[in-house]
């Protein structure tokens, strides 16, 4: 395919755009939010950022149950969707519903009641810890919430109402802002709360995305989540829910749990090292906004192809995304390298935590580029047709068999250089680049999943 077909396609274009653009806008804002937690804290001191950065792995594991139900609401619901099965559609997004409120509740017990223990798998700095569990104590109540909002926006997503889900965390994300420099600095007469501030800001914004999401829903040209269904059980479309969920929450696990062990190895090693990670954390998730973006949309567009049953249309727009990811990641490359100076000089950072992210950022952006691609091939074009164990098997194979115990060796057993432990770290991604082509050529996520029901 030459770059005129590529983009030759004006409704492919047009529908990607229209998906893909407030779906990044989405993850950009809410990656804004720990941007800011971290600009803002670390105007406050560098252990405050610090303990909030590590914190907020807690939130990121229970943001992989939250992937693995809303990941198989949405394959499912998009190829529903595509074959104008509203009923179905409901049952899907009940099952949804009734997982994300019990994740949502164990992750609340453990903020509430045991947040130092929980801190302390992270770190063994004992500032850290006492900050960081002041923290969870209040932004645990925010985590009740989460799996509520993140189910009504997944269904705003599918259902092509999508730019209202991008507003509707957006604005909440404005709120959050808002609220952290209220609290955290003690502005408009109230008292400076520093870390536990962030917290309060974000319970306050999450209660806002909530209620904002269900009120949209109920509206008429909306699908809304019908409550006196959410404990009906559909035999048959449970089973093809958890056949979607469980691989997803596997690679889920292996990914998340995996980039958990990441920030703890570092977190070892000092609290400037500590630091600069979680700076360098902080752009990395900002600028994977747009391959994540693109990944989303594409993954509804294919699945909408996909359940019409027109495999042949479904195959040309995997090759088309394939093509737009390189594109994608040698952009965003460039993009990193560009902004690093700016990072630098905006935050207040030690000597030594300064150099460290400088070598980090160098790092950081040459692994984009593998992770874009992987991103938009693996979960937007193989997750479309319900090919999700391939992302299980390769981090197993990349990140757990290669990238974790280089990382862990260099960290513990030869004493690395802190940047040639982080770029250890970095190996999973380039790793996997071959792999993932290989896999793409066999076209097995050419599958439509959805079911004749009465």
């Amino acid at each position: 395919m030459t770059k005129s077909e590529l983009f030759s396609d004006p409704q492919f274009n047009k529908k990607l755009v229209t998906l893909a653009l407030p779906i990044a806008l989405q993850q950009l804002m809410l990656a804004a939010v720990a941007a800011c937690d971290a600009i803002m804290l670390g105007r406050v001191d560098q252990n405050s950022m610090s303990a909030v950065s590590l914190a907020g792995q807690i939130q990121f594991i229970q943001n992989i149950i939250f992937w693995a139900s809303t990941g198989a609401a949405s394959v499912l619901g998009a190829q529903y969707w595509g074959k104008g099965d509203h009923q179905t559609m409901d049952d899907i997004f009940c099952i949804c519903l009734r997982i994300n409120i019990i994740n949502s509740l164990v992750f609340w017990a453990g903020c509430i009641f045991i947040p130092d223990k929980l801190m302390m798998i992270y770190t063994n700095e004992p500032e850290l810890v006492l900050i960081g569990a002041s923290y969870l104590r209040v932004a645990g109540w925010s985590y009740l919430l989460t799996g509520i909002s993140e189910t009504y926006l997944t269904v705003l997503k599918v259902t092509n109402h999508v730019s209202i889900g991008a507003v509707i965390s957006s604005s909440a994300v404005v709120f959050n802002i808002f609220f952290n420099a209220v609290f955290i600095f003690g502005l408009l007469g109230v008292p400076a709360m520093g870390a536990r501030g962030a917290a309060a800001a974000t319970v306050i914004s999450r209660v806002i995305q909530v209620i904002w999401a269900f009120t949209i829903t109920c509206r008429p040209g909306y699908i809304r989540i019908h409550l006196r269904n959410l404990f009906r059980h559909p035999a048959d479309i449970f089973r093809d829910f958890i056949k979607c969920a469980l691989p997803i929450l596997c690679s889920g696990g292996l990914w998340g749990v995996g980039f958990s062990s990441y920030t703890a190895i570092l977190g070892h090693l000092g609290a400037d090292a500590a630091a600069a990670n979680s700076v360098s954390s902080v752009v990395r998730d900002l600028f994977c906004c747009l391959c994540n973006g693109t990944a989303n949309g594409g993954s509804i567009m294919l699945g909408n192809v996909l359940g019409t049953g027109d495999t042949k249309k479904g195959k040309m727009y995997g090759q088309r995304l394939s093509k737009i990811a390189v594109i994608i990641g040698l952009a965003t490359c460039g993009l990193v390298l560009a902004v690093t100076p700016l990072v630098l000089w905006f935050y207040i950072l030690t000597p030594g935590a300064e150099q460290l992210l400088l070598q980090m950022m160098i790092i950081l952006a040459f692994y984009m580029i593998g992770r874009c691609i992987n991103t938009i091939v693996i979960n937007g074009v193989f997750y479309s047709g319900g090919d999700i164990l391939f992302d299980a098997y390769s981090l197993a194979v990349c990140m757990w068999g290669i990238a974790i115990p280089a990382a862990l060796l260099g960290a513990f057993v030869f004493h690395w250089p802190v940047p040639l432990v982080f770029a250890c770290t970095c190996l999973d991604e380039i790793g996997k680049l071959p792999w993932v082509y290989a896999h793409y050529k066999k076209y097995k996520w050419v599958r439509d999943l959805t079911r004749q029901r009465t």
